[in-house]
């Protein structure tokens, strides 16, 4: 009997999960990490919806030597702890790429960490979202063959699925979306 394939959320880190420290800084500590008050009810929303949902993030910060890959992982594993005991919410993954620009293939807006989920947990990637709120991030998604949402105000040079201005605005949406 073949597995069913999953429908999935991909959720970028910086700026969807936790507030963006702004261009070219990097969260390198939890006590720096301010989760967005309305990712948890999206995260909650999306697996109502019947989704399940990983964490996909550049973190270029381990390349430039301001943090270990270690730390990046301690930071992810404190995540996950206040996802579980605070609202009873947990995540199938989180994928980083630790790499440098053009030196791998994983890196946003290469599809890598997308494609490497997909091919380990079954993921049906043409009824899954990817939602960001950079034009890497909606580019990784439409490369790797899910639709795609941008979380930003103004317009960007990409064309995503669905654009919203903000994570209020894409909580207000997110289960029509995905219904």
């Amino acid at each position: 009997m073949k597995k069913r394939k999953i429908k999935f959320v991909f959720f970028d880190r910086d700026g969807i999960v936790n507030e963006s420290p702004g261009p070219g800084r990097y969260v390198t500590r939890w006590e720096d990490f301010r989760l967005i008050p309305e990712f948890p009810l999206c995260l909650r929303a999306a697996q109502a919806a019947g989704y399940r949902a990983a964490i996909v993030t550049n973190q270029r910060c381990v390349a430039l030597g301001l943090m270990t890959a270690r730390d990046l992982a301690g930071i992810h594993r404190r995540l996950r702890r206040v996802l579980k005991s605070r609202y009873g919410l947990g995540l199938l993954a989180i994928a980083s790429c630790p790499h440098d620009t053009n030196s791998c293939a994983c890196r946003k807006p290469k599809p890598g960490m997308i494609l490497r989920l997909a091919r380990k947990h079954a993921i049906d990637l043409k009824r899954s979202w990817m939602i960001g709120d950079s034009d890497t991030d909606v580019e990784a998604g439409r490369r790797a063959g899910c639709r795609t949402v941008l979380v930003a105000p103004g317009a960007g040079a990409s064309r995503p699925d669905v654009r919203v201005p903000g994570m209020a605005a894409l909580l207000k949406i997110i289960g029509r979306m995905l219904a």
